[in-house]
């Protein structure tokens, strides 16, 4: 349903059915997701009901894992970098591939 609700199709399309119309049950099956991803909380990525015995879940559901993006690492290395006051302001810290970066700087070096 993930993929169906990104591209905006029918659940039958996607599975190779009909003609791409909406169905009575393609809407209900959306309906349905979007109440499920309302109960999702947007920090950690469980529901409630998930926790809860009473409503079949388990408060062993999930267990916390550490991982560290070298990514977000570098982020955070380079944005202490960044001067506070009116020098800073609006500066932004991002991630570009080593080859984008390499063309940019011969494009840099090659201006006239």
């Amino acid at each position: 349903m993930e993929l169906c609700r990104t591209y905006r199709i029918p659940h039958s399309h996607y599975r190779g059915h009909g003609d791409g119309t909406w169905t009575d049950l393609d809407r209900r099956k959306a309906r349905a997701y979007e109440a499920y991803l309302k109960q999702v909380c947007p920090t950690c990525g469980t529901r409630s009901d998930e926790w809860d015995e009473d409503l079949g879940g388990d408060e062993d559901a999930y267990r916390a894992t550490t991982h560290r993006c070298i990514g977000c690492q570098i982020l955070a290395d380079r944005q202490k970098e960044i001067p506070d006051g009116d020098e800073g302001h609006g500066v932004k810290v991002a991630l570009i591939p080593t080859s984008v970066h390499a063309a940019l700087q011969f494009q840099k070096q090659h201006q006239h």
